[in-house]
């Protein structure tokens, strides 16, 4: 049994940070591959929520943590050099694995040493297990991308709801010109951070919307 763990909206600034995992056997690899099962980021949304359900019915398990956008401020405005957006996902994904039943457990590293995030990953999900750390994993190993797969879909559902509430704000990427300028009438309009996304992004500073104090 093998199991892939990946995130989706890591560097948004709107929605949680979501972290899937997917165990599987090791020989229905091939299956998964020739249905299409690849990184999520070169699926498009259609494709992704059509995997998706395969994904779950193939997987001996999945389970999916969501890390609300108040948690992600307090480990970037409050962490040291090493304990910040990275380990935060370390310790996610180490949540995940100790949900999990695998022999191995690929994950897919955001710190610049893949090996110190494995470790971090193993430390924070209080197994010894195997870990392979790798950059790009979600590129390198069907099991990851199946996860990335579940993060994305997960993360695509949590801000369809948010619309539903508070109106079209595109992506909830800084790089989207709908998400910038949703959230530049949102401050004029209300003088502070919605609740529902990250406060300590630089976003608000380049949108020259910096207020003296979170809110």
């Amino acid at each position: 049994m093998i199991a892939g763990v990946d995130d989706a909206g890591r560097g948004c600034i709107i929605g949680p940070l979501v972290v899937a995992g997917v165990v599987i056997d090791e020989n229905l690899v091939p299956n998964l591959v020739e249905v299409g099962v690849k990184d999520s980021k070169l699926l498009s949304s259609s494709e992704r929520t059509k995997l998706s359900k395969i994904v779950r019915e193939v997987a001996q398990q999945v389970f999916v943590k969501k890390v609300p956008p108040d948690e992600v401020d307090r480990y970037v405005t409050r962490g040291t050099k090493f304990r910040r957006l990275n380990y935060l996902e370390a310790v996610a994904m180490g949540s995940v694995v100790k949900e999990l039943n695998a022999d191995v457990y690929y994950v897919d590293a955001s710190d610049v040493n893949p090996e110190r995030f494995g470790n971090d990953v193993m430390k924070n999900s209080g197994k010894n297990v195997d870990i392979v750390s790798l950059h790009h994993a979600d590129r390198e190993y069907t099991v990851v991308s199946a996860a990335s797969i579940i993060a994305k879909v997960e993360r695509d559902n949590e801000i369809e709801e948010l619309k539903k509430i508070y109106g079209d704000f595109g992506s909830g990427y800084s790089s989207d010109p709908k998400t910038r300028k949703f959230l530049t009438k949102w401050i004029n309009e209300k003088n502070f951070y919605p609740e529902f996304s990250r406060k300590s992004w630089k976003t608000w500073e380049k949108l020259s919307l910096t207020l003296d104090k979170f809110q």
